[in-house]
């Protein structure tokens, strides 16, 4: 269980090196998973892909560097503490990766077949997707990226926390389901569609530790009924 930690500072010089290191090698291996089996430059639908997914994220760095860096500081955190979460991290991840190594692999060897209409739509709502993770992170300063509860944390209950308890994984639900259809791939469609039940495992352990340890959180799950998707969990 996490226990509270002070708020970021923006005392660190190495910082900013850090958070441009970070996306310079987050581009290069999401790039490299997506060509490099496809064994050509011409898979667009990947060149589309990238630049839907990282143009919104380095636009919001830039934002978030302007207006909350305490928010870009918790988000650089990725050390997990809790056991659970750190188990369902890593499957996630060797999901992610296994699904963004297919699609190049339908590409070369012409599984799939989508129309070029279907493959923007899929790239609308990552976009989409990515506006709500936006929404988030605008809305609640405190959405860092591990389970942690900071001594001056409180329940945020406005914006898309007025509408499900945990909109940020909505958000990149929507994102991960049309990824697929985003690259042009049928065949990489049931890598991505284990990452639903990742997410709800993680929400569970989450909302254990938001339980304990946020004060006012069981009050606001009796507010807001729904998790993930309005009207359904």
């Amino acid at each position: 269980m996490s226990a509270p930690t002070p708020p970021p500072t923006d005392d660190d010089p190495g910082f900013l090196v850090r958070l441009t290191l970070r996306i310079v090698l987050g581009i290069a291996f999401t790039g490299a998973l997506l060509l490099l089996p496809s064994g050509s430059w011409a898979f667009w639908p990947a060149w589309l892909y990238l630049a839907v997914l990282f143009g919104p994220m380095l636009a919001v760095t830039f934002y978030f560097l302007r207006h909350d860096r305490a928010l870009l500081h918790r988000r650089m955190e990725s050390r997990e503490v809790e056991p659970a979460q750190r188990m369902i991290i890593t499957i996630s991840a060797l999901v992610c990766i296994g699904g963004f190594l297919l699609p190049g692999l339908d590409f070369r060897y012409g599984w799939s077949s989508l129309p070029v209409a279907v493959i923007l739509a899929a790239n609308l709502c990552v976009f989409l997707g990515y506006l709500v993770t936006f929404w988030v992170l605008k809305t609640n300063s405190y959405a860092a990226r591990t389970i942690r509860v900071e001594t001056d944390q409180r329940v945020i209950d406005t914006g898309p926390y007025a509408k499900v308890r945990h909109p940020m994984y909505t958000g990149v639900m929507v994102m991960m389901l049309a990824s697929p259809l985003a690259l042009g791939s049928l065949a990489a469609l049931p890598a991505f569609l284990l990452l639903p039940p990742l997410l709800i495992g993680r929400i569970l352990n989450e909302e254990k530790v938001l339980r304990e340890q946020l004060a006012g959180y069981t009050e606001y799950c009796e507010r807001v009924r729904y998790r993930l998707v309005p009207g359904l969990w």
